[in-house]
């Protein structure tokens, strides 16, 4: 099968034939229809979180924002069957541990992410193999766009846990996102969804327009004024409810912090890049002063998938809406390094393997 393998770290992928996968007796091999090229995946091609332990090795196969149909279940599979069509998590529980068995299979304590480790390649190739398939694989509603659920991978699902499990958005609360790539938008969406007036940061008026479509109520074009955090208080009439950091710098972690109001609640979902290696100073006085919550957020429990299918089937949600482009597999690469200046804007997928 073809797929793109990772040959240096910062090198264009090398597009070659791999042996294709035979299912464990637990897991299931899925042909691709789909799939999301994701910041994340710009990461591990850059060489980064070696510190976490996932830093991905030459022969990688990256991709973890995958939709398509199962094409073989291993004898042990109870609960899928050939020709599902099915998604999968980013990061891939075993199913059994106490995280997985209480619906926190997101931090598994025995968490593989996909794409990153030798042991899980990943969804840059036409078939993927998904151990424990009966907990990693969730089954599409029937008529749905892979393109339009490969859009629904990593980022859409993390913006979603973060702000509907781990925040607490209420209808009317001034939330602010701080960095309008993939994970920014579709937090801005999701936001906006569940009833918050969102506040868009970003460098780029293009991304902020986007973030107009996506239902921000208000945008910061932090390359145009001196005092982020205070140009969102002035907003957020003193302050956010919820800020969010998309993006994973010490500016935007620090800014997102100052942008709140008293009580008011950080998320961090960017992961950290080289420079900061995940250490980030952080205005601790005025957090105890102000009493701020500091609240990480990884991923999404597949368990939880159902939430976002009934509001993408009542029109709540769209995640097309953040879905910037389809290109083939070929193109990665290309997509890849548009990332180094932060030149993407919503979610690119391959649709063509």
């Amino acid at each position: 099968m073809r797929a793109a393998v990772l040959e240096e770290h910062g090198e264009p992928l090398d597009i070659q034939d791999v042996d294709a996968p035979d299912p464990d007796p637990t897991g299931a091999v899925v042909e691709m229809e789909a799939c999301g090229i994701c910041r994340s995946d710009w990461h591990g091609w850059q060489g980064d979180w070696d510190w976490l332990g996932i830093q991905p090795q030459q022969g990688q196969i990256l991709g973890h924002e995958p939709a398509g149909t199962v094409v073989a279940v291993g004898d042990e599979v109870e609960h899928l069957s050939e020709g599902q069509q099915v998604t999968v998590p980013f990061n891939l529980g075993d199913g059994t541990c106490k995280q997985c068995r209480t619906g926190h299979g997101n931090t598994c304590e025995n968490i593989r992410p996909l794409g990153f480790v030798e042991s899980v390649p990943g969804a840059f190739a036409e078939q993927l193999h998904v151990p424990a398939a009966d907990h990693n694989t969730v089954p599409l509603p029937d008529g749905v766009s892979s393109v339009d659920m490969a859009g629904l991978g990593c980022r859409f699902m993390t913006s979603f846990h973060a702000l509907a499990h781990r925040a607490d958005v209420s209808g009317g609360d001034w939330v602010a996102i701080h960095g309008c790539g993939g994970v920014g938008l579709s937090a801005v969406h999701i936001a906006s969804a569940l009833g918050g007036n969102v506040i868009a940061v970003d460098l780029q008026d293009e991304k902020l327009e986007k973030a107009k479509e996506l239902g921000a109520s208000a945008t910061v074009n932090a390359s145009d004024v001196e005092d982020t955090p205070g140009e969102v208080k002035a907003i957020a009439d003193g302050g956010a409810a919820v800020s969010m950091d998309a993006l994973g710098i010490e500016t935007t972690c620090r800014n997102s912090v100052l942008s709140l109001g008293t009580r008011g609640q950080h998320i961090q979902v960017g992961l950290s890049t080289q420079d900061e290696q995940g250490m980030v100073s952080l205005p601790t006085d005025a957090m105890v002063m102000g009493e701020i919550e500091f609240i990480g957020s990884l991923g999404m429990a597949p368990t939880n998938y159902d939430e976002i299918f009934r509001m993408v089937a009542d029109g709540t949600l769209d995640p097309s809406a953040v879905v910037s482009e389809t290109v083939p597999l070929d193109d990665v690469s290309e997509k890849l390094a548009a990332m180094n200046d932060f030149e993407t804007m919503g979610i690119p997928v391959i649709d063509s393997f």
